[in-house]
């Protein structure tokens, strides 16, 4: 690992940065020359992480930061502990985030709340918390991992559908309102992930099958892959993006949902 990759002298804060998705981004961001600071409520995988990241560096590119994102005190004490640590903030990754299943009967009310608490309330307390340290750095990068279920809805999700959508529109309004100060904000919006969040799938058969027969790529996708977006996102590479949507997800939601006409008629 050097300080001559895409993200060379950067420092980012990933929140839920100890497993999957914001693993594999701590990972990506560290090879490509930036010093990371992982915020997880995962004490131990996330101490492991960090030392394994700088083993590799043999040198400090990453520190640990326990924190829960539904509290605002903790994003504060995370973002700090860039300044602390290693003197500044270039990128923030609003990361953290769960699933949960239930209609609008079904769902329980303090479910509800707490789904939007992680997946939509942790976003604004990580952007709140980062635009002025941004600001102090002359501008920077913050990349919200929403999902293609906040652009089209899933089947018995409803406070995960509602909380991802409005990731997506917050972070326009972020990058409408910040754009002047070179701070811009994009959304990752991943599809069916391979991560510990949905490990629980991967046991059921008839789920996977289907999962796997809808996607155009027949495969879900790998946290290293979403990785891969994120830090174009958060380089340099993506300067003129702002405000943007970046769908990952096999091709899912390429098709309107017709039928497959030709293959249909070819076996007529």
């Amino acid at each position: 690992m050097s300080e001559a990759g895409r993200l060379g002298g950067k420092v980012a804060v990933i929140t839920g940065g100890a497993l999957g998705i914001g693993a594999a981004m701590a990972r990506l961001f560290a090879q490509e020359g930036a010093r990371v600071v992982i915020g997880d409520l995962r004490e131990e995988e996330g101490q492991a992480l960090a030392a394994e990241l700088n083993a590799a560096a043999g040198r400090r590119v990453a520190v640990f930061v326990r924190a829960d994102v539904t509290v605002p005190g903790d994003v504060e004490a995370l973002v700090a502990q860039a300044g602390n640590a290693f003197g500044r903030l270039d990128v923030m990754c609003n990361n953290a985030g769960i699933g949960s299943m239930g209609d609008s009967v079904a769902l329980d009310i303090e479910q509800w709340r707490h789904v939007i608490d992680v997946d939509l309330n942790s976003v604004f307390y990580g952007c709140k918390a980062a635009i002025p340290a941004l600001r102090r750095a002359g501008g920077g990068a913050i990349v919200n991992t929403a999902s293609i279920s906040g652009i089209g809805a899933d089947h018995g999700f409803a406070a995960y559908n509602a909380a991802k959508a409005a990731v997506i529109n917050y972070t326009r309004t972020v990058a409408l309102d910040h754009a002047h100060e070179n701070i811009r904000c994009n959304a990752l919006c991943p599809g069916w992930i391979a991560t510990p969040l949905t490990s629980g799938i991967m046991g059921i058969e008839p789920l996977v099958k289907a999962w796997c027969d809808a996607i155009p790529m027949r495969r879900p996708g790998r946290p290293e892959e979403m990785a891969q977006v994120a830090l174009f996102l958060a380089s340099d590479e993506a300067s003129y993006m702002t405000g943007s949507a970046v769908v990952a997800d096999g091709g899912l939601i390429a098709s309107n949902g017709q039928p497959n006409i030709p293959v249909i008629l070819s076996g007529m």
